[in-house]
Formats: C-alpha cells, structure tokens, sequence
C-alpha cells in the first residue's frame, strides 16, 4: 500500500463510519479496485477504525463526560440509566462476535456478488425510514436491545452499522434528536473491544505497510470522520436518509455486475 492509498482509504473510512452507507463494505470495494491484501496490512484497518473512534470521542465528548460525571454519582439517575441502555444495546453483538467471528470473517473475502447484496439490504433498513414514521419518544430499554440486533446484523461488511441502527432507532419511534448520538456511542467499546482482541490473536504480517502509511491513514480517516460524524447528527434530525438508501442500492448493484465480470 503507498501513500495514495492511504490516503483515499482513510478519506473512505472516515466518511462511510458514520454516513449510512457502510464502511467496512466500501474499504472492501478500495482494496478490491486497489488490489491490496487485507491481511498485510492488517494494522492499517486496525488504525483507520481507530481513529474513527477518536473522531466520535471528541465531537461526543461533552455528552460522554456528562455520562460519566452522572454515572460515578453512584445513583439511578438520567446519566445511569442512558449507560444501562448502551450496555443492553452491546449484547447482541458481543454474542454475534462471540459466537459468529468465524463466520463472519469468511464474508470479508473480496467476494463482489455477497457485498453488493449486503449494500441492497442496507438500502432496504433506509428506504423503510420513508415509510414507517411512528410518533417520536424516548429510547426506551426494548429499544436498546432492539437496535442492538441491528448492529449484530451489521457486522457484516456492507451491512451500515449506523444505517441498520439508525433506522432502526427512527422506525421505533424514538426521537431523531437522539438516536444518532446514540447509535455513534454504542459502537465504541464494540469496535475498541474488536481491535484489541484482533491484536492479541496472533502474528499479523508488517508487509505492505509502513508507520508513514498508516500515519497518513489514520490522519485523515480523523478528519474526514470527525466533520462526518458532525454532518450525520444534523443529519438525521431532519430525517432525510432517502438519498443514502438510493446510493447503497446503486452501489449494491455495481458490485453484483462486478462479481459477475459484467463490469
């Protein structure tokens, strides 16, 4: 990988976490076109992820400190029951990560036809937004552990993380304000979580990187993630997600002609 590369997928990476239209799916596609091997450079996507999170820290950062300001009170309070809600959310994924990790990795395998059907789906979770519009109320417990099997479900690659749950969130119910800052925190621990057991898994192959590559990477994915996770939060207040639907069914079916060599 050279520094162009970088470049585009940490660029790639930082907008897609947080924009419904899948992040893991499109670097898939990057290193598809670019020809790169996922597993030599193994700790460029450790990176990149990284540096997404560091994005959703400081843009969420007064609500995060207020979290824990009330939840070290050590009472029942607003602050604990909203940590309570994100803990239930994690459950779904940590049994999927658990139990499916095996599974899962098989789908992260260049293969365009199950990642343009995956993109499809991910247009089906946001064209549903348009026309189940429920009266708005608070995120409930239910609700949690709800858009907590939609992240399950996102753990594959072209599945959007925050698309499924984000639109799970707006067709519950629950208020646009909210489910955005919501679904952007619940994946924290999960994606930290995920990367530190990756790390310990075994001996990853340097070759193909180098600590300038991956620096540019992580720099950008930062910056490119920290204006989108700003943009989303708006974003979704307005409850305009019907453009990102018709992108992922445009994308989901580029990849199916690519898989079946029509492109």
């Amino acid at each position: 990988m050279n520094w162009i590369e970088a470049l585009i997928l940490g660029l790639i990476q930082g907008l897609t976490e947080f924009l419904p239209v899948s992040s893991s799916g499109h670097l898939e596609l990057g290193k598809y076109f670019f020809g790169i091997d996922a597993e030599a450079n193994f700790y460029f996507s450790v990176a990149v992820h990284g540096a997404t999170v560091l994005s959703t820290l400081v843009v969420l950062w007064p609500e995060i400190a207020g979290l824990f300001k009330g939840f070290f009170k050590f009472r029942l309070n607003e602050e604990t029951n909203y940590i309570f809600k994100i803990l239930i959310s994690m459950i779904p994924v940590g049994i999927a990560g658990f139990f499916l990790k095996d599974i899962v990795e098989n789908y992260f395998n260049g293969n365009m036809i199950s990642l343009g059907i995956q993109f499809i789906i991910s247009a089906a979770f946001l064209f549903l937004t348009l026309f189940i519009k429920p009266k708005e109320r608070p995120i409930g417990y239910i609700d949690s552990f709800i858009i907590g099997l939609s992240q399950a479900i996102a753990v594959l690659p072209a599945i959007s993380r925050s698309g499924a749950t984000i639109a799970t969130g707006m067709m519950l119910g629950n208020k646009k304000s909210d489910i955005a800052k919501f679904s952007f925190l619940m994946v924290l621990a999960p994606i930290i979580g995920a990367n530190i057991v990756e790390m310990k898994s075994g001996d990853i192959s340097m070759e193909g990187t180098s600590f300038y590559v991956i620096l540019i990477g992580f720099v950008t994915a930062f910056i490119s993630g920290y204006f989108a996770c700003k943009w989303m939060i708006n974003l979704v207040k307005k409850g305009h997600l019907g453009w990102f639907a018709l992108y992922c069914l445009v994308v989901g079916l580029f990849s199916i002609l690519l898989g079946l060599h029509v492109i």
